[in-house]
């Protein structure tokens, strides 16, 4: 039984929200358009989740008035709108367990490493400011959509990212579902009845686990759509010592391809490789392991070269004008468009991990789009 439970915390006010609100940390390049443009804002999240000295920034935002206190349980419906979709969720604590317990699900690898300034975050703020973004089974869609219609929106805004996230432009709408609400204990049950699947966020459930936390922040909803997730690339050996020995069909534009396809990208043009062999293993299968084998061993690169932002960064399917940028600015000799991963596919390598720890995705498979907006809320978990 999965358990979950209301936040409790700060949230801001609706006049703030939309300064508050700010893209995953995690996708906010050092050195971008982006990063440049948050830091701008004095109000943004970001001076507490990336900031010198988060402490005394979320201290400054409660001082001025943008965060208040809420200190009664309640869960936030959370729709959000874009050009040709929406999707609805919602947020709430969920109980932290180890793993094995198979209440909330991995498909990746987590390192300790990688969440040490994380824990150090969570310390010296007392807070969760990053939603951990979960997928269910369960059927809460028609719960939610009944919360909107009788419920007050206490955040109705736009996000505004002048273009340079994919969460520009996105509606975020949010109502606030109280413990006495009777779409509280109907979610909760709802929810109790399946596994979680941990969709974006493995590092910050592994935060929560290593921190010693009760419960952590997540975000929830059975709609998730997932982008190709793409790759620009220097090899050790360059791309035109060894493009002869590829079967490369040339086409007019970089695109995403067909499944067990890929759309490469040079200076020199553009073209499509098949793959030679699709096992039937559900690690295997998977396009981003096929690139692997039947692509990178001739650039001479090994599996340790894909987190080395010397040879390797990644780009969501929405991006690939400026994977092309990067390729022309010479600064990456070729760009790899993949054909997405399915839900399906995601949901049966986390399954069959719950068998044997090591079956996971390969790291950099999925991009769940859009992202969720950091600062809706602010968790003040409780530790065990």
């Amino acid at each position: 039984m999965t358990a979950i439970t209301g936040l409790v915390g700060l949230r801001p006010t609706p006049a703030a929200a939309a300064e508050v609100a700010a893209p995953p940390y995690d996708v906010i390049k050092p050195g971008s358009r982006l990063e440049s443009l948050l830091a701008a804002r004095p109000a943004s999240l970001t001076h507490v989740t990336l900031g010198a000295d988060p402490k005394a920034a979320l201290d400054q935002l409660v001082a001025d008035g943008r965060l208040i206190e809420d200190t009664e349980p309640a869960y936030y419906a959370y729709r959000q709108q874009w050009s040709g979709g929406s999707r609805l969720g919602f947020f709430a604590a969920v109980e932290v367990s180890d793993y094995s317990a198979g209440q909330v699900i991995r498909h990746e690898k987590v390192f300790d490493a990688k969440v040490q300034g994380r824990i150090e975050l969570a310390k010296k703020t007392g807070v969760t400011m990053e939603p951990i973004f979960l997928l269910t089974r369960a059927a809460i869609t028609a719960t939610l959509e009944d919360a909107f219609k009788r419920l007050p929106l206490l955040y109705d805004f736009d996000a505004d990212f002048q273009g340079l996230n994919d969460l520009h432009g996105v509606s975020a709408d949010i109502v606030r579902i109280d413990a006495a609400d009777p779409a509280y204990a109907a979610l909760g049950a709802a929810v109790a009845e399946h596994p979680l699947y941990i969709a974006d966020g493995h590092h910050r459930y592994h935060t929560a686990l290593r921190s010693g936390m009760t419960h952590c922040m997540t975000y929830i909803t059975g709609d998730a759509a997932i982008q190709g997730y793409n790759r620009v690339i220097n090899g050790v050996v360059p791309f035109a010592a060894i493009k002869d020995k590829l079967a490369l069909e040339p086409v007019s534009a970089f695109h995403t391809p067909p499944k067990n396809a890929f759309c490469l990208h040079t200076a020199e043009g553009n073209w499509l490789l098949r793959a030679k062999d699709v096992p039937q293993d559900v690690v295997g299968r998977l396009d981003c392991s096929i690139l692997e084998r039947e692509l990178y061993p001739h650039l001479g690169l090994e599996h340790r070269h894909i987190i080395d932002p010397a040879h390797f960064d990644y780009y969501p399917e929405s991006q690939l004008d400026q994977m092309q940028e990067q390729v022309a600015s010479g600064k990456y000799e070729l760009a790899v468009a993949l054909h997405p991963v399915s839900i399906d596919e995601l949901m049966a390598v986390a399954d069959a991990g719950m068998g044997n720890p090591d079956i996971v995705m390969p790291e950099k498979s999925t991009f769940f789009a859009p992202k969720v907006l950091s600062g809706l809320f602010i968790y003040r978990h409780s530790l065990r």
